[in-house]
């Protein structure tokens, strides 16, 4: 029997992959750099090659046929199945290590430790992204990521480095202005963040802030520059004690109370599925978890998880 793929170019299919992910052939034109009358041309050759119709044509985009969509499926396992092959084969690739993370996990936890894995791997070069989306590593062209959430993306392997937990941090000088004694102090007390996430961690504690005359005064995308208002007297944020443990330890930050909540199970490191045993993702994977093991704030919020978290979606911030 005559192998069906002799007769069908590599490119038709690649071509015809991106049009059909993206619904777009002016879309695929621009991700593959090529013309959208090229990619017409070679969805029409693909077409006439098969003998039916792989799209339908619509106004603004195109849509998958029945036929348009078992060769989808087919086609984007196939090509990331390529990717990834040829990422781990080519050796100029093994001296560049890149990652995306989230900015405030970037800039307090681990920024400061790639040092010492740099001096650990001189032959490796680490390429550290904070894009706040959530990346297809695969497409992107990153080997690993850190990311919050549960850690089960689809087509990523994860393992969990540290728990995701949050509780009050402010300035000595505005816990001395608040006189706090007591977590029902803070209903009243200026606070940083959304409303809804405090509204959380009062619960936690049998407490409510519903109907109350204050409430929070500032909310950032970054978790970094709530902490950074609190830092200067602006009000009480609701932050990690692991991500800014160096400001408590230095006397920078207190934490008024220890109550803690999560909003998500933790921050976890993901890479590819099949790509476990590339030996530099090995290599940092084996480097981070030995960090977080032996990182005191981590092994005091693991222990402290036990005893009072909330779970719940936490707002897309970093």
């Amino acid at each position: 029997m005559a192998d069906p793929l002799s007769g069908i170019p590599l490119a038709s299919i690649r071509v015809f992959e991106a049009a059909a992910r993206l619904k777009s052939f002016t879309r695929a034109a621009e991700e593959l750099g090529m013309t959208q009358a090229a990619v017409s041309w070679q969805i029409k050759a693909l077409e006439g090659r098969l003998g039916q119709s792989l799209f339908r044509r619509l106004p603004r985009e195109v849509q998958p046929t029945e036929a348009g969509e078992r060769l989808s499926s087919a086609s984007t396992e196939a090509i990331t199945l390529l990717r990834r092959a040829i990422t781990d084969l080519t050796e100029a690739d093994e001296h560049i290590l890149s990652v995306t993370t989230l900015a405030t996990l970037a800039t307090q936890w681990l920024a400061p430790r790639l040092g010492a894995f740099q001096l650990a791997n001189p032959g490796l070069a680490v390429r550290l992204d904070t894009n706040p989306a959530l990346l297809d590593l695969n497409r992107e062209g990153f080997d690993i990521g850190m990311r919050s959430g549960h850690g089960d993306w689809a087509g990523l392997e994860s393992q969990m480095v540290m728990p995701s937990v949050f509780t009050p941090l402010c300035s000595p000088a505005m816990a001395e202005r608040l006189k706090l004694k007591t977590p029902a102090d803070l209903i009243e007390a200026p606070r940083i963040g959304l409303e809804k996430e405090w509204a959380v961690w009062f619960a936690a504690l049998g407490l409510s802030s519903e109907g109350r005359k204050q409430s929070t005064r500032l909310t950032a995308d970054y978790q970094v520059l709530e902490v950074a208002a609190a830092l200067g007297d602006q009000g009480v944020a609701l932050a990690s004690p692991i991500l800014f443990a160096r400001e408590i330890a230095a006397g920078l930050l207190v934490r008024p109370f220890e109550e803690m909540v999560s909003f998500h199970t933790g921050y976890y490191l993901v890479w590819p599925e099949g790509r476990r045993r590339s030996p530099k993702i090995k290599r940092f994977r084996d480097w981070l978890m030995a960090q977080a093991d032996a990182d005191p704030a981590v092994i005091a919020a693991r222990a402290g998880t036990e005893r009072r978290t909330v779970d719940k979606a936490r707002e897309p911030r970093s």
